[in-house]
């Protein structure tokens, strides 16, 4: 009995692709369609079901998906003999290799509402400051300017500042409490107040 159906759902793809220039070729695909999910969309929903885990949505869509590649390839289709439904199943088979290889590849989507409560950083505020601040550093001395590089830029300990400039460290603690106020100053001077 199914292989009687499935002649009729080729002659009805016959039908279409000799009748693809006729005036009404809508009718011939509506029919066509018609024809296809019939036949096959019952069965292929069963299968594809266990393809996809029981997801009900997906595996419609994916039968979807096959019948209109069916339709489609009508043509092809027409040349084949016997059953469709073996290369409706494969292509349905395929949709669903397909579909899991691309969520695979693609990372998983998040909601991004809770971003949107984040306040997002001003990044013109931020290179104004740190151009404001290198331009107060400019205005130290050289020796101000390197522990205080050493110390708040780079995270040294005054032990370590002092080892890595070759001074004491007194004389380091010493000259970052007046690079310090000296600083102050010069951001003062640009605005900047604390």
């Amino acid at each position: 009995m199914g292989v009687r159906k499935d002649a009729a759902v080729a002659n009805e793809r016959g039908t279409r692709a000799r009748h693809r220039m006729s005036s009404q070729p809508s009718e011939l695909d509506e029919e066509l369609m018609r024809a296809l999910y019939r036949e096959h969309a019952g069965p292929l929903l069963a299968y594809v079901l266990r393809l996809v885990a029981g997801d009900r949505q997906r595996a419609e869509d994916v039968v979807q998906e096959t019948l209109i590649r069916a339709w489609k390839n009508a043509g092809q289709l027409n040349r084949a003999t016997g059953s469709v439904r073996p290369w409706l199943v494969t292509v349905a088979r395929r949709i669903v290799i397909d579909g899991h290889r691309s969520r695979q590849a693609r990372p998983q989507e998040v909601d991004p509402s809770p971003l949107e409560v984040i306040p997002a950083e001003d990044e013109i505020d931020k290179a104004l400051w740190l151009m404001t601040l290198s331009d107060a550093l400019d205005d130290l001395t050289p020796a101000h300017r390197e522990v205080l590089v050493e110390t708040y830029f780079k995270g040294r300990t005054v032990n370590e500042a002092a080892q890595t400039l070759g001074i004491p460290s007194g004389t380091v603690r010493s000259r970052v409490f007046y690079a310090l106020r000296s600083m102050k100053l010069a951001l003062e001077e640009r605005g900047v107040t604390a």
